[in-house]
């Protein structure tokens, strides 16, 4: 029989993972090529031969996603594999529409060909979208098992936006192992607030090498998800965050649905600034799909080191990037404290953004009066750098899981933004932590 010829759609995490558990020794297909979006500067590059395996030889060429209908034509390939996450249903059926038009089949890979599973317990934390809260919550399911005695290590969703070959399998212990990966802003902020607070963390490409190695230093593994993708190891407690500021995105986004349903713990966060009725559509939809869930409300305060200095001044706001763009929110905790301390003015950056910053508020139109920290790659950091120095400002408030001060030269005054999981009322993270580990 004929290999099936597949080209496989992605962002530079879930793609790569698809291929590495279903395709990679697989001799009934033939991957050609892969296709990148959401994601600058990622394509133009090869899925590389030492990672790709023996069939191989060559690697596989990474393409941009607009070139999907010629590659489909130019390529006899027979099947799509759609390998990314955080996209509503309406996004993903038109990207079906395409490849069913130029061919070839459409097909999306479950949990049970791809999760990993692991010697060791397994604890989940993902969402329904980006910005729910998955790093404050990962952060504080750390502090509880490490309060039980237990070695932990968090292992990130793949950002691997440099050489993936020395990429394939990475191990942060220090703010000084993020400097020898010369770690992007995107991923010095999923990393760094886990290394501060004492976890290992893991990362990488291939996951399969990331567990074993992490499982072989740690007692239980935290997988600390992406966007709202599912986990790449097999949970043996799935905690799934919500949030109450985009009610009903619970049961409109792929695969966060998929996650909810899958969901042991439901975590409905953000309730301290959410409004009444967007927490009640929330918790309706998650009775509805998960009836038998645990159900935890948790509080996202915000707090600075000094609240006095934001109050009557004209502030910018920089927030998370990926919260702003393909999570489509137009605030975040930024907003939270510059309203709660008394900013006179929220400055809006978008007539001093350049470049690919500039670019970014074309594409992502949602994206209010804030800037997001887009910051993949050198270049963009200091086109980062020079929009905040030129926005016309008194201060600004950074509200960034990183303290963007210390990477970038920023010429005015600035004030960090932090937030953490607030556990509201019973029952709470750590009995269930304690029952499903047996303790």
């Amino acid at each position: 029989m004929a290999k099936e010829r597949v080209i496989i759609m992605g962002a530079a995490g879930r793609d790569f993972h698809n291929f590495n558990t279903v395709f990679r020794n697989n001799p009934d297909y033939e991957v050609v090529a892969f296709t990148a979006t959401q994601i600058p500067n990622i394509d133009g590059r090869v899925y590389p031969a030492e990672l790709a395996g023996e069939l191989y030889p060559n690697g596989i060429p990474i393409h941009p996603e607009s070139e999907l209908t010629d590659l489909i034509k130019s390529l006899n390939v027979t099947q799509v594999v759609f390998s990314y996450s955080d996209v509503s249903y309406n996004y993903v059926m038109r990207k079906s529409a395409e490849v069913m038009a130029a061919g070839a089949d459409f097909r999306l890979l479950g949990r049970g060909e791809t999760m990993l599973k692991s010697s060791k317990p397994v604890i989940s934390i993902c969402a329904v979208r980006t910005g729910c809260g998955k790093s404050q919550t990962t952060r504080a399911v750390s502090d509880i098992l490490k309060g039980m005695g237990k070695k932990v290590a968090a292992v990130r969703h793949p950002m691997p936006y440099g050489n993936l070959v020395v990429q394939a399998v990475q191990r942060f212990a220090s703010v000084d192992d993020m400097d020898e990966y010369e770690c992007t802003i995107e991923e010095r902020e999923e990393y760094e607030p886990h290394i501060v607070n004492g976890t290992i963390v893991y990362a990488g490409v291939d996951y399969e090498r990331i567990l074993r190695r992490a499982e072989a230093e740690v007692d239980v593994v935290l997988w600390d998800g992406g966007n709202n993708d599912l986990p790449f190891f097999k949970p043996d407690l799935h905690i799934v965050v919500v949030d109450p500021h985009r009610p009903g995105h619970e049961i409109r986004y792929f695969p966060g649905e998929a996650n909810l349903r899958m969901a042991d713990v439901v975590v409905v966060n953000k309730v301290d600034t959410a409004s009444e009725d967007g927490i009640a559509e929330v918790l309706k939809n998650v009775k509805a799909l998960v009836p038998d869930a645990t159900v935890i409300m948790g509080n996202s305060p915000v707090s600075v080191a000094d609240p006095d200095i934001i109050n009557g001044q004209r502030v910018l706001v920089v927030e998370d990037g990926p919260t702003l763009t393909h999570g489509e929110m137009a605030y975040g905790a930024g907003v939270v404290a510059a309203q709660k301390f008394g900013a006179a003015e929220l400055v809006d950056p978008r007539p001093f953004a350049i470049g690919s910053i500039k670019a970014t508020f074309e594409k992502y139109t949602t994206t209010g009066t804030v800037l997001p920290a887009m910051g993949y790659g050198e270049a963009q950091m200091r086109e980062l750098e020079e929009t905040i120095n030129a926005t016309d400002c008194d201060l600004v408030v950074i509200a960034t899981p990183i303290d963007l001060g210390r990477l970038l030269k920023l010429t005015k005054p600035s004030v960090r933004v932090t937030y953490d999981l607030e556990e509201a009322g019973e029952p709470q993270l750590a009995g269930l932590i304690a029952k499903t580990l047996g303790m």
